[in-house]
């Protein structure tokens, strides 16, 4: 009899970990279901390999020019022809893929963290604080997000790391607003009741039981972000706030590229291409994302 009982009771890790499998298999099913978004991810995922193995992939480096094959169109040598200076175009954009990838991520992350904490307090302690980070947000987005990172780096100055706090700054507002949002749902709900009334601390509230509830939204918010911030950073590059243009940044061989469209429009095309490739591929994800993770979509 004993060993029948002891058969039967299942330990509690394992009662714990049920519905969380079951909430994860349910998520890539429904994800799976959705094929445009899987291809995005697909991209997505190769082109992080990429960047992680552009070194070893690169079919030459992509700084050394080679002034016996200035402006080649695409041969069987280089496959996507070469630059002004007969630098390799695929190798450029290899090495680009990496510094781009670098660059959206971290501007995206530094503001999603901080529009996070931002939206968080506001929506759970209103008043004062929820108007002053609500105003100051209606007041940045008020501006273009492109105008409004030319003029930040316009006053910090130009270069990369200037590039990611400028569309750190823009990225700001969304995931404030997005984060208040959800925490003004969220609070209401009776978990959060049965943890105030059991006298857990404001910042326990707002940390292990409010925030774990608006993670979905932050998540599509950011995925779409990550696109944005890669046009940004690579519109800034082309408009010389950016990368110098020595450096394999997507948007500086863009904007070198136009100088020959006449006589070597590859250089643009594929460089553009590639932009505007990424781009499409996150907005295709975080659309298949906002799908997936909201209940109201069946």
């Amino acid at each position: 009899m004993s060993e029948e009982k002891g058969a039967l009771t299942v330990p509690q890790e394992e009662q714990a970990l049920a519905p969380r499998q079951s909430r994860v298999k349910a998520f890539f099913i429904k994800f799976l279901g959705r094929k445009t978004a899987v291809v995005a991810a697909c991209f997505i995922i190769l082109l992080v390999i990429i960047a992680f193995l552009a070194p070893v992939l690169q079919p030459f480096d992509p700084a050394t020019p080679d002034y016996d094959a200035i402006l080649s169109p695409p041969n069987a040598k280089h496959l996507f022809g070469t630059d002004e200076y007969g630098r390799d175009i695929l190798s450029r954009l290899l090495a680009g893929s990496r510094l781009s990838l670098s660059v959206s991520l971290s501007s995206v992350t530094l503001g999603a963290g901080l529009g996070a904490v931002l939206g968080i307090l506001a929506g759970y302690y209103g008043g004062w604080l929820d108007s002053l980070i609500m105003r100051t947000a209606d007041v940045l987005l008020a501006f273009p997000d492109i105008l409004l990172a030319i003029a930040i780096v316009a006053v910090i100055g130009p270069g990369l790391s200037n590039v990611i706090i400028a569309v750190a700054v823009f990225s700001i507002p969304s995931f404030a607003r997005i984060m208040r949002s959800s925490t003004l749902t969220v609070k209401q709900s009776l978990y959060v009741e049965a943890a105030r009334s059991i006298g857990a601390t404001n910042r326990s509230i707002m940390w292990k039981h409010i925030f774990p509830g608006t993670v979905a939204s932050i998540i599509v918010n950011f995925t779409m972000r990550i696109g944005t911030a890669i046009l940004a950073a690579a519109s800034l590059s082309f408009l010389g706030f950016g990368a110098k243009p020595t450096e394999p940044d997507w948007g500086a061989m863009l904007s070198t590229g136009r100088n020959y469209l006449g006589v070597a429009p590859h250089i643009v095309y594929f460089s553009g291409g590639i932009i505007f490739l990424t781009v499409l591929a996150f907005n295709l994800l975080g659309d298949g994302l906002r799908d997936t993770l909201d209940p109201k979509i069946q």
